[in-house]
């Protein structure tokens, strides 16, 4: 059996180019940390679990020539009954350059996988800042990116 496929940079008329992406910098945007409580926050939260909220949003925009920059902002308040643990917000980016992708598959790509790509570094960041806070790392589960861009697909698709 013949092998079809072609090796990059043959020449051969109509042979694409695959897709590739770089990712160029990642950078921290804005970080905060709030312990509005403590010390009363740090004694109680030694004593039981608080309860802790995390929300996720992504976003990504054209920088010009193949350039985008993907925003991951994650968000985690912690309350012990109705008094406020801590809060911490962090809003952490990327700048990634695509190269020969199909105009279709650029927004899934900048949404999925540029936020799976930075969710390790935002993740050890908000661990590092909870710690730095007087309280046990928080370490984020996984997130499943794949998930969120479909959720909010099927939100923007449901009429208003």
């Amino acid at each position: 059996m013949a092998d079809t496929q072609t090796p990059e940079g043959n020449g051969a008329a109509g042979a694409e180019a695959s897709p590739r992406f770089r990712l160029a910098i990642q950078y921290i945007k804005d970080l905060s940390f709030e312990n509005p409580n403590a010390p009363r926050s740090l004694i109680a939260s030694a004593q039981s679990r608080p309860n802790i909220q995390v929300s996720v949003n992504v976003g990504a925009q054209p920088l010009g020539d193949d350039n985008y920059e993907v925003e991951l902002k994650l968000s985690a308040s912690a309350k012990h009954e109705e008094n406020t643990t801590f809060l911490c917000e962090l809003s952490y980016a990327g700048v990634f350059m695509l190269e020969n992708f199909p105009q279709e598959q650029i927004q899934p790509f900048l949404l999925i996988e540029g936020p799976r790509q930075l969710f390790p570094f935002a993740r050890r960041i908000i661990a590092d800042a909870t710690r730095d806070g007087g309280f046990p790392p928080l370490m984020l589960d996984p997130i499943d990116f794949v998930q969120l861009f479909q959720a909010e697909q099927q939100r923007r698709a449901q009429p208003q």
